[in-house]
């Protein structure tokens, strides 16, 4: 599995597509409203599966494949916010990506459409 982060617009899908051969008809983003699609080779957006999880009360689950192409928004620069909601999603997003960090056999993150190995 390979973990994607980066700010908003960095580059990220643009990465993984070089990178990993990604097509556009093989990425799921993820939304607010429900899980991710766990079969799909690759997962864009898993801050907004987080904020669902969050928004009612659950634990965000790692059920991907284990060839899975995973990208995330780094959502943790800048101010804290002061909404308790969204603290808890800003907190879980990293211990979610934490745990999909520690599975995965590569890391990367994305500035300005550079990629910088994490691991």
């Amino acid at each position: 599995m390979v973990f994607i982060t980066g700010g908003a617009y960095q580059g990220k899908e643009a990465f993984a597509a070089e990178k990993y051969g990604v097509g556009e008809d093989e990425i799921r983003a993820c939304t607010e409203d429900g899980e991710p699609d766990w079969s799909s080779r690759c997962v864009t957006h898993l801050e907004r599966y987080v904020w669902y999880c969050v928004k009612n009360g659950l634990t965000p689950e790692d059920r991907f494949r284990d060839d899975a192409v995973l990208t995330g928004d780094d959502i943790f620069c800048g101010v804290v916010p002061i909404d308790v909601t969204e603290r808890a999603w800003r907190e879980e997003t990293g211990r979610f990506y934490s745990r999909v960090s520690s599975r995965a056999d590569k890391v990367w993150r994305v500035f300005c459409g550079l990629p910088l190995e994490l691991k």
